[in-house]
């Protein structure tokens, strides 16, 4: 029987798609001392949104990225408002990323870009 699922999305700048390419699309890289949280997003329409307003603007391009998690590993983390029912996301510590990654079943896919 399949594992269950959760798809969720994850808008990146440039650096952050090159450390995902270089792991083979299988993984999120490190989170960067000052992040001591690694936020993916419940809808694509909340992810363009950041990808367009945000990282193009801090990095002059944005991807979505769109990937499946395990439904059982998620289960342990409650879903976050960040400013209203179109704005929903996990909050992952950062020390816990690694295990996330290990959760993501399949390849994390770009869905998304903008300039």
């Amino acid at each position: 029987m399949p594992e269950e699922t959760i798809t969720l999305w994850r808008p990146v700048g440039p650096a952050e798609l090159e450390l995902i390419r270089q792991a083979g699309m299988k993984a999120f890289p490190p989170r960067l001392p000052e992040q001591p949280i690694f936020y993916p997003v419940t809808t694509e329409e909340y992810a363009i949104k950041i990808a367009r307003d945000w990282n193009v603007r801090a990095s002059r391009a944005g991807f979505v990225t769109r990937f499946e998690v395990r439904r059982d590993y998620l289960s342990q983390y409650a879903v976050q408002d960040a400013g209203g029912r179109a704005h929903r996301e996990y909050w992952i510590p950062a020390e816990e990323l690694e295990a996330f990654n290990r959760a993501i079943v399949g390849e994390i896919a770009v869905v998304q870009e903008y300039r």
